[in-house]
């Protein structure tokens, strides 16, 4: 059961205020974007007064913390320095029996008001000069926005609520909902304490006896709220209560927010890596079926002379004595035929090695998700929480999204035919699979700090490293797997130990008007690769 700050909550608060009727302001922060901290001094000593708009913990209460102050000051503590830095509260009390608060300063240029409407999503706090015109806000509110705008220079007009009876004039048996200040939760309440109820909450307003408690986990109230079965203890002040409630409550709702935030996150992960995983498994079986095309390729070489020319299919008999036919391009003879098979069973036998060891990678990759996703699960704390983002991040699980854009693109890296693998210790690897997309992947995908790698001295596919601005975390392992993917996309497949050189991308640019592909670099390492150890 969440306790809420109501009308009943402002009231106490708005009771302990009037112990620094005459104080001064000694000093204003804004410790968050909605959060500001009044600190005065009067007769009952030094206080922090903290006034919150927070969509969700909209409040007022005294707090026992010095608040931290940003570097620069947001622009509405700048407006609440230029104005309240000498002056003194001369007033403070509560608009009716609603959720608003009103505090009066008098200072040398004259009265100003500082009103806090506390009202949920709509919460606000608004800075007014004697003659009520707005001179600041934690949230500026358009026209377009709100029939009720909240802007600089225009007169304060409090918020459009139908006059309602006061919760506090109702007597006992008579409908109380809809009254002014009668949230649900007193309404409970109010029945709960059974007859004589109502007084009991009217006359704690009116008399200013409160006798303030914490229920953790659920909230903090002026009254006891056993007899709704919380367990609950007494506190000094509604103050203390409301600070101690909300120095729990706030970390809990925001690492409920980043646990949420992450798990869906993650959630995405995990699809890709089921996707990626379900077209390499794909590419296997094609990769193992590299002696079909290998067979077939020996066939149209066995019985194509006897074809006639231009055919569209060629029947043969299989080694087992089995007849089989076989599809041609008519447009090749059948030699041209029987290499166009070979060439398939070659690329396919060659890219076999590298997606077995993507699969595995992958796999694992997929295995640690699903853990972490797991572990997710069972932190609460939000310094938990926030180390899991880290770590998220570390292993490459998370990446800054890009800007948006305004063009709609139907498919990855607008179509160019760039392919994206997993590499060792978790960094993705790039390459482009033709000249344009060699181009596009290192002018257009590839960032200054990211590692660039091409076959030394012959024709390869562009690869890229992507290092997340931190070239020098990446190992050694990582920059063997990339190499190896620039040798199988390159005439040097076959060779047995293949220069690869690497470098940054900052270091590598296109020369004007040369071919697509082409690529001039600089500041260049190489690595010897030997595919036929790495097998």
């Amino acid at each position: 059961m969440r306790i809420p700050f109501d009308s009943f909550t402002l009231a106490a608060v708005v009771r302990d205020l009037q112990d620094f009727i005459g104080a001064k302001v000694q000093k204003i922060s804004q410790p968050s974007d909605r959060t500001v901290v009044l600190e005065i001094y009067g007769g009952a000593g030094q206080a922090y007064l903290l006034l919150s708009s927070d969509p969700q913990f909209a409040r007022v209460h005294f707090t026992t913390k010095k608040p931290n102050n940003p570097d620069r000051p947001p622009q509405f503590c700048t407006a609440l320095r230029s104005r309240l830095s000498v002056s003194r509260i001369v007033g403070a009390r509560q608009i009716g029996f609603d959720r608003i608060l009103q505090i009066d300063f008098e200072t040398p240029e004259g009265e100003h008001y500082l009103v806090a409407e506390l009202m949920g999503k709509h919460s606000n706090l608004i800075l007014l000069d004697g003659a009520r015109k707005i001179v600041g806000a934690s949230r500026w509110v358009g026209k377009h926005l709100s029939a009720r705008p909240i802007q600089a220079g225009a007169k304060y007009v409090p918020p459009p609520f139908e006059p309602k009876p006061s919760l506090l004039t109702a007597i006992e048996g008579q409908d109380l909902r809809g009254l002014e200040g009668a949230s649900p939760f007193l309404l409970r309440l109010i029945e709960g304490l059974g007859p004589g109820g109502l007084a009991k909450i009217q006359d704690a307003v009116r008399t200013g006896r409160y006798h303030p408690i914490l229920a953790t986990g659920h909230g903090a109230y002026p009254v006891s709220v056993a007899c709704l079965g919380l367990e609950e203890q007494a506190k000094p002040s509604i103050g203390i209560a409301l600070e101690q409630h909300y120095d729990r409550a706030i970390p809990a709702a925001e690492a409920d927010a980043l646990k949420t935030s992450l798990r869906g996150q993650l959630q995405r992960v995990i699809l890709a890596r089921e996707a990626a995983l379900s077209d390499l498994d794909q590419a296997i079986s094609a990769g193992e079926g590299a002696g079909k095309w290998q067979i077939q390729g020996e066939l149209v070489l066995a019985y194509g002379p006897g074809s006639a020319e231009g055919s569209h299919s060629l029947d043969a008999w299989d080694y087992a004595g089995n007849p089989v036919v076989i599809k041609l391009d008519p447009d090749l003879s059948y030699k041209e035929n029987a290499n166009r098979f070979f060439d398939k069973a070659r690329r396919a036998k060659a890219r076999l090695s590298t997606v077995k060891d993507q699969r595995e990678r992958l796999g694992q990759d997929l295995l640690d998700l699903l853990a972490f996703v797991t572990d997710l699960e069972n932190r609460e704390r939000l310094g938990e929480v926030r180390a899991m983002v880290e770590e998220a991040r570390a292993r490459r699980w998370l990446h800054k999204r890009p800007a948006a854009s305004t063009k709609k693109e139907d498919r990855p890296f607008e179509g160019h035919r760039i392919r994206e693998l997993l590499g060792p210790g978790g960094v993705t690897v790039l390459y482009g699979e033709n000249a344009e997309s060699n181009d596009y992947l290192t002018l257009r995908v590839a960032k200054p700090n990211d590692i660039w790698l091409h076959v030394r001295g012959s024709i390869s596919a562009h690869v890229v490293i992507q290092t997340g601005n931190q070239p020098d975390k990446v190992q050694k392992e990582s920059l063997l797997f990339a190499a190896k993917i620039a040798v199988q996309n390159s005439p040097s497949k076959h060779s047995g130990y293949v220069p690869v050189d690497y470098t940054l991308k900052k270091y590598v640019r296109k020369p004007k008007g040369a071919p697509k592909g082409t690529a001039l670099y600089t500041h260049e390492k190489t690595l010897n690769v030997d595919l036929d150890r790495q097998s």
